[in-house]
């Protein structure tokens, strides 16, 4: 692992930071293949969102820069995961903070010897017990550094032996998985769901969603009760990394990953 902050390798983070101590910034997660940043713009946008989101200054061509020098030499043609996340910076003890400091910009390269598969088959998901709650409007959709939820969901599907699964909030409506968003295809409709109390506005689902209108491929974005889970017809996971994982067996139910494969292929997914 590499980790620049403002452009400068460093192997340290100040006690003092808010990302540690408050969990104060955002992040956004990327593939690399072959050098090259996939959907570099959606996450540009989703930083300056919650930035804006979180009155953070980011600058962003701090983080340009840094990319540009670390993708257009040493790792020219690299394979791995890119991380960048930013930090409201160095601050006194307390919630207070002065509006007018710079952002601190981290940037992490993870590198790996294979490309990450585009399709998948996850063999068995299922329900999670636990439910995540509603969050502050001002604040749903931001990926915020604050992932205790998913720390926890994750402790429950390892526990379970489970890879990804479905979460529920509080009212018994189908969110998205611990690490991904989700598409379920329902009466023959993809459906995902409506992330206006809670969940994540994740690169990949709207990338999917774009192309969906464009190939004229029957989708909705909707609440889903849990009572539906029952006419699941297929359904699959979706982030950066992992464009599609399709789902075999859902709570000891077959789906049809058949279906996926297609849909994947129409959406042209394995070029982004």
């Amino acid at each position: 692992m590499l980790c620049f902050k403002n452009g400068k390798y460093v192997e340290h983070v100040s006690l003092s930071d808010r990302a540690f101590q408050y969990g104060d910034g955002c992040f956004t997660t990327a593939c690399v293949q072959d050098g090259r940043i996939q959907l570099l713009s959606r996450h540009l946008e989703r930083l300056n969102k919650a930035s804006a989101a979180l009155m953070l200054q980011f600058d962003q061509s701090i983080l340009l820069d840094t990319l540009n020098i670390l993708f257009q030499k040493e790792f020219s043609q690299a394979q791995g995961t890119l991380k960048v996340l930013i930090s409201r910076g160095e601050g006194q003890r307390g919630y207070g903070f002065s509006p007018t400091n710079i952002a601190d910009v981290y940037v992490f390269f993870f590198p790996s010897d294979a490309c990450i598969a585009k399709y998948s088959v996850l063999h068995e998901s299922d329900i999670l017990e636990n439910r995540i709650g509603l969050t502050m409007p001002y604040l749903v959709g931001v990926k915020s550094l604050n992932r205790l939820e998913q720390v926890i969901l994750k402790a429950e599907a390892t526990k379970r032996g489970l890879n990804e699964a479905l979460v529920l909030d509080i009212h018994d409506r189908i969110v998205e998985g611990i690490s991904s968003n989700c598409f379920l295809l329902l009466n023959g409709e993809w459906v995902t769901p409506d992330l206006r109390y809670n969940g994540v506005h994740g690169i990949m689902r709207a990338e999917i969603l774009d192309r969906m209108l464009q190939f004229n491929i029957p989708h909705a974005i909707r609440d889903i009760d849990m009572i539906e889970i029952k006419d699941i017809e297929a359904l699959f996971y979706c982030n950066a990394l992992h464009p599609m994982q399709a789902v075999h067996t859902l709570n000891r139910q077959c789906l049809n990953i058949e279906i996926t494969k297609q849909l994947f292929n129409t959406l042209n997914l394995d070029q982004m």
